[in-house]
């Protein structure tokens, strides 16, 4: 299978773009950890998606790549205090955020849960959820449905006897 090659430009529609960012990001993620596993490198990787969203990549961690970085650069000691501080409230804050976006993802899905049951009457909804009371009232519920069905059944029997005898004597 031959690879086509992809004009180097810029994807317009907006939902593409955001798609092959996010594989490009993930490959390009995956190949910093492949240098690093493979060479021992210490790498780092910063995106900003088309979104303003930023995304990170470091090994062993961003924080101490940057540092190392800034360490080799001719920036004054207050400009690579400030950007250390900035990567690790971004970082904070990233976690900060992602850690409730989870939570409220939870919360949601309970909430789900909880609407529909609450939409489904307790005899419809699983059976593991009843308690004691409800499943011996069911159980007479169903008793009760038997013994109407077998006498509607014995109803329709001799219904349908009588029709025969009818039919029989009427044609005999």
């Amino acid at each position: 299978m031959v690879r086509t090659k992809i004009e180097m430009k810029r994807i317009e529609a907006e939902e593409s773009r955001q798609v092959a960012f996010s594989k490009r990001r993930a490959g390009i993620f995956k190949k910093a950890s492949e240098l690093s596993i493979m060479t021992g490198a210490e790498t780092a990787v910063v995106a900003f998606s088309p979104g303003g969203k930023v995304f990170s990549f470091g090994q062993p961690n961003v924080h101490s790549v940057v540092d190392k970085f800034l360490a080799g650069r001719p920036y004054e000691h207050r400009d690579r205090a400030n950007m250390r501080r900035t990567i690790r409230q971004y970082s904070e804050e990233l976690d900060r955020l992602t850690t409730e976006k989870n939570n409220l993802e939870k919360a949601l899905k309970l909430e789900k849960e909880s609407m529909k049951n609450r939409q489904v009457p307790w005899w419809e909804g699983p059976i593991e959820n009843l308690g004691l009371q409800q499943l011996e009232l069911l159980k007479s519920s169903y008793e009760h449905l038997k013994q109407q069905v077998g006498s509607r059944g014995n109803e329709l029997l001799v219904d349908d006897y009588m029709q025969t005898l009818l039919n029989h004597m009427n044609n005999g």
